[in-house]
């Protein structure tokens, strides 16, 4: 009799990690994990030592109950996320998750392209400082999260108004200075359009950056730039980012001034076959956008988050990734080792 035809194993599905953006930051965002892992901390007090005076404030902003009155400017928000996703990305890759592509929102693309080898993250750090200085000259505005398609959207903007980023086929983010952002605002909520105001104090994404940076370009200090060594797509592009932008420094300092495709870049990455998408970085923005695709909802795809979506108890970021590091091994990775 013969031996049955064993079935073919499912292909193992691609790791992706995804890292979020302005407006993900929250109060004490992952500081759950500080001085329990190693990795954690010594990477976020890494990023306060380089920061120097102004990393003193960083810290106990960061770790304050209340957060202080400025946390959403681009001088406590952008600096902390981006620390925060490399240390959450550096401490699941030393715990032995191996991603096979890298994925970020706004300033999360650069934490992606840390991570990456794109630039390190000395050089990270250093260009986040210099840009705040930079970005300090940017008109005040902000961010309006919009529950609509761009085609909806384009009926009710005003001057000055533009689309920001693309985060799912119904989830827009514009982008004004602060009185066009006001109107359109108004214009929407008179529609009977659901908008809200995203955690920005800044007009990030909108053309008027571009006129900033031209300003003050000379304030950056240019970092050497590699060649990404793990596969990563860009949200500005909407496909794998190539090595002759990655490579290249006016993309990186443009990016502030572009529209960001989130939601088209994930529906092309996740066209390409199963994929296993894990947020490492603060609350669960990514994941719920994720979980929204087509590709998600056939089962094609899974979609988890290593922390919870805002703080909690102190155990909270803890308990969250041990859970979820648990749930990865079931998906088809290699038991992981976190340091805590």
């Amino acid at each position: 009799m013969d031996a049955p035809t064993p079935h073919p194993r499912p292909p193992r599905p691609k790791v992706v990690l995804t890292f979020p953006g302005q407006g993900a930051q929250h109060a004490r965002m992952a500081a759950g994990l500080y001085g329990v892992s190693k990795s954690f901390t010594s990477t976020m007090d890494h990023a306060f030592d380089a920061f120097g005076p102004a990393g003193r404030t960083l810290r106990e902003g960061w770790l304050a109950a209340t957060p202080p009155a400025a946390f959403d400017d681009i001088s406590y928000a952008q600096p902390l996320l981006y620390a925060v996703n490399c240390a959450m990305g550096a401490m699941v890759t030393e715990a032995g998750l191996r991603p096979d592509v890298l994925l970020g929102h706004s300033v999360g693309e650069l934490a992606a392209a840390t991570l990456a080898g794109v630039f390190s993250f000395d050089c990270g750090l250093r260009y986040l400082s210099e840009y705040i200085g930079v970005y300090r000259h940017a008109p005040r505005g902000g961010m309006l999260a919009v529950a609509a398609s761009p085609r909806e959207v384009e009926a009710h903007l005003v001057p000055g108004v533009v689309i920001g980023a693309v985060n799912a086929p119904r989830q827009v983010l514009l982008s004004a200075p602060e009185e066009a952002l006001a109107d359109v605002e108004a214009a929407l909520r008179g529609a009977g359009i659901t908008c809200s105001r995203a955690r920005a104090l800044q007009p990030f994404h909108h053309p008027v950056m571009r006129d900033v940076i031209t300003a003050h370009a000379g304030l950056l200090t240019r970092p050497p730039l590699h060649p990404p060594h793990t596969t990563l797509y860009s949200a500005y592009t909407g496909q794998e980012l190539a090595n002759e932008l990655a490579t290249d420094w006016q993309f990186w300092t443009g990016q502030p001034a572009e529209p960001v495709l989130f939601g088209p870049t994930l529906e092309h990455l996740l066209s390409s076959g199963p994929h296993l998408l894990v947020e490492a970085g603060p609350g669960q923005s990514l994941t719920a956008l994720a979980r929204r695709t087509p590709a998600v909802a056939r089962g094609d795809a899974k979609a988890l988050a290593l922390l919870p979506a805002r703080a909690g108890e102190p155990d909270a970021d803890i308990e969250a990734v041990r859970a979820a590091l648990k749930q990865l091994a079931t998906c088809g990775c290699d038991p992981l080792s976190p340091d805590f």
